[in-house]
């Protein structure tokens, strides 16, 4: 028997049974299943992904830079960095914001050629990225571009937690709206100074990410951050549904 609750081991109405209470287990979605869910998750590499671009449309627009900035213990274990030729022209409007332009980029490999690299960098990681949704959309769909072979990291190697579709990111920016709501900007580089965090180059993806992933590590020092892995994206979702609503809210 198995049954889904929300994690305080009872029924809706807080009452235990005590026939069955011993068979009831909390079930957390969107976890990748080669990580314990009671488990710590400071214990695990924390692979933050960032991601510069041609625009703002994972749909038509392409990746230009990709950085991976690996934690663990609350320290950065490894840096990854690939510029990459998209193929097409890097607009204006985007070449201002990451300073990226066509000559830049004219030597360096198609997506498909080094996917194989970005996959193995990812593996065996829980995924992360500031603003997941952006980040995760844009690698989703190159990688969608180059095949499936792309994503494996390896002939015999499973795909890496970031690239499939059934596994949650952590997201700094979800516990910085929470931690941080009487702050007015949320921004990766306003979260970070008030941190105390260096964020030189901004809007480069290896900059970018290692600062995600400091903002993250010290916005979780914070008493309001579970301590497991199945617990804190458990309340991840839980926070980014309300501030979703709240969101809609505003704009009406």
């Amino acid at each position: 028997m198995r049954v889904v609750v929300d994690g305080c081991g009872c029924f809706p109405t807080g009452r235990h049974y005590a026939g069955i209470a011993h068979l009831l287990r909390a079930v957390v979605r969107g976890l990748a299943e080669e990580f314990a869910g009671d488990g710590s998750w400071s214990e695990i590499p924390i692979a933050v992904i960032d991601v510069e671009t041609t625009g703002r449309d994972a749909s038509v627009d392409r990746v230009v830079e990709v950085g991976v900035v690996v934690g663990r213990h609350g320290e950065v274990i490894a840096r990854y960095n690939w510029l990459i030729n998209p193929g097409v022209p890097i607009p204006e409007e985007a070449r201002q914001v990451h300073h990226i332009s066509d000559d830049d980029v004219k030597d360096s490999p198609r997506f498909h050629e080094i996917a194989h690299e970005i996959a193995a960098a990812l593996a065996g990681c829980i995924p992360a990225a500031y603003n997941a949704a952006f980040d995760r959309a844009f690698l989703a769909n190159e990688f969608a571009r180059s095949g499936p072979q792309a994503s494996a990291g390896g002939p015999e190697s499973k795909q890496a937690p970031a690239l499939r579709r059934d596994v949650d990111w952590i997201d700094p920016l979800v516990w910085a709206r929470e931690i941080h709501k009487e702050e007015k900007s949320k921004a990766l580089g306003e979260v970070a100074q008030r941190l105390g965090i260096a964020l030189e180059n901004a809007h480069r993806a290896n900059d970018d990410a290692e600062a995600a992933l400091r903002v993250f590590y010290s916005l979780a020092n914070d008493t309001r951050v579970p301590r497991t892995y199945g617990a804190i994206m458990q309340e991840q979702r839980r926070l980014a549904l309300l501030q979703s609503d709240e969101r809609r809210f505003w704009k009406n």
